[in-house]
């Protein structure tokens, strides 16, 4: 994801488990009892509807053999994200079919899918990792001011967006009073269209509005959750800005909003529409 090496960093999920690790049908995963890191990546190809559907159907597969069918969270790095593939598809809207077509043979629901973030990279093909659990309550919450991505018209491809706008993830010492909210990646869309074209400053301020209803008490009463969030409380975030001449005024709407001891990362890749210009995930603890 990052454009050189001062840019890098590793993202590292830790436990106080003892944590197994191994490999199935192509992806790598570790587990320790409760949690489970599954990876994989898709080589660069022509067509991805098949090796998507073929990756994620392996995943899903280790998640039940594993007993962990609970997933809350996916995320999918795709190198050339808004090109089109051999047959004129674009390859975002290529992956978003494949992906349709293995939680269809895995039975999710649309209420059943986790939070996810589809974003452009640095590297060929499409790196992928999930998080999923073994026991944890999960909610899956839609903003009430966007579409479920789910529900877009076929103007986005053949196959909508399988994913959550969040995963609400219950703590499994408390009640539903106290959980993650794993927010998926936002941009600038309200209903099911991309609005301010073309304006960074505008869309970064939809972006951060988006996500601070999303996880405000207005939006989750009606998953009966009730945590008093705000953008003070998102950490490990991700803010992937298409031009890198943008990262500094993005840099400076999040320091404003974002609380000052936020871990956050600004990296340079396309967006999942050709017309967004910033994307922007967290976790909200």
């Amino acid at each position: 994801m990052a454009s050189d090496l001062g840019e890098a960093f590793a993202e590292v999920w830790t436990t106080s488990r003892p944590a197994e690790t191994g490999e199935h049908h192509g992806v790598v995963y570790a587990h320790d009892g409760e949690y489970l890191l599954v990876a994989g990546r898709i080589a660069p190809t022509g067509r991805y509807t098949e090796d998507t559907r073929a990756a994620y159907v392996a995943a899903l597969d280790l998640m039940d053999t594993l007993g962990y069918k609970n997933c809350f969270r996916m995320w999918n790095f795709i190198n050339d994200i808004n090109a089109d593939n051999t047959e004129g598809l674009e390859i975002y809207r290529d992956f978003c079919k494949g992906r349709a077509e293995a939680f269809e043979l895995f039975h999710f629901g649309d209420k059943e899918v986790p939070s996810a973030t589809g974003i452009g990279s640095q590297g060929g093909g499409i790196a992928f990792y999930f998080l999923a659990s073994r026991s944890a309550a999960l909610t899956s919450v839609e903003n009430s001011k966007q579409m479920a991505a789910y529900h877009y018209p076929r103007q986005y491809g053949p196959r909508p967006p399988k994913f959550a706008r969040a995963t609400y993830l219950a703590s499994t010492h408390t009640d539903r009073r106290s959980g993650q909210v794993y927010v998926a990646g936002t941009a600038s869309i309200r209903g099911h269209e991309t609005l301010h074209d073309g304006d960074i400053v505008a869309q970064v301020k939809l972006s951060l509005d988006n996500i601070e209803h999303l996880i405000s008490d207005e939006n989750l009463a009606d998953y009966e959750i009730t945590q008093g969030n705000s953008l003070l409380n998102l950490d490990n975030i991700k803010v992937y800005v298409r031009h890198r001449s943008d990262i500094p005024v993005v840099r400076r709407m999040c320091e404003e909003r974002f609380s000052p001891n936020a871990r956050v990362q600004y990296l340079n890749v396309d967006v999942c529409r050709a017309d967004l210009l910033v994307e922007i995930e967290g976790i909200v603890a």
